[in-house]
């Protein structure tokens, strides 16, 4: 029996809108299945909340020292960014030859951030890292409040060192040491990979978490 060519033309046509929907993600949810439990909705919740949606500066690339207070900054290449006692900065895919310097009182969101030195913070009232971010160096976040450094690749140490506030590292990957001491927020340590040693010591209440892995884990995170 021959086939109605009108028919074959419809079908064809059907056929042509399905797949359309299919690649825009209509008519099914089997993209969700597909990420599983490591897919795009557990990556945005061990994300941290960056909330400031601060203004941009006016920076241009090439510069050296970059003060940021009240503003953000995007995907520039600069050398060093300080953010000044008090102050609130946000940086965004910003690419830096040095380091990032926080002061007293002082907030950070910095998400994607690629910066060949370290990150220190003494003193900060907030800081926040995530969103892929990657330091050749060290972070250290010493005697301010609270922190959270998740999904961050770091090729010397992590330190929390006598901070007050509830203290946060989930997803990092650690070339150095990661290490919790003085600190009485509370620390959660949450799947970190340490090619160091996980060191905790003084913290009250002790830290909580689980899933790092460490060439040694001590004292109070000797569990973890």
């Amino acid at each position: 029996m021959k086939t109605n060519p009108r028919w074959r033309s419809r079908r064809a046509v059907a056929l042509a809108v399905t797949v359309l929907l299919t690649a825009c993600g209509g008519g099914g949810g089997d993209d969700d299945d597909n990420d599983g439990p490591v897919g795009a909705a557990a990556s945005a919740a061990a994300q941290p909340a960056f909330v400031l949606g601060l203004p941009p500066l006016a920076i241009t690339d090439g510069q050296e020292t970059v003060t940021c207070a009240g503003g953000s900054i995007g995907a520039r290449s600069l050398d060093t960014v300080v953010v000044p006692a008090g102050a609130a900065c946000q940086l965004n895919g910003t690419r830096l030859r040095g380091s990032i310097l926080v002061g007293d009182g002082a907030t950070l969101e910095a998400a994607g951030v690629q910066a060949v030195g370290n990150l220190q913070a003494e003193g900060a009232r907030s800081v926040k890292v995530g969103g892929g971010a990657t330091f050749g160096g060290s972070v250290q976040i010493k005697q301010g409040d609270a922190a959270e450094i998740v999904g961050t690749a770091i090729g010397g140490d992590l330190q929390l060192d006598a901070q007050r506030g509830a203290l946060r590292a989930d997803g990092n990957r650690i070339g150095g040491n990661l290490q919790a001491v003085g600190n009485r927020g509370g620390v959660a340590l949450l799947d970190n990979r340490i090619d160091g040693n996980l060191q905790c010591k003084e913290n009250a209440p002790a830290p909580h978490g689980g899933g790092n892995t460490a060439a040694l884990k001590e004292d109070q995170c000797a569990a973890l």
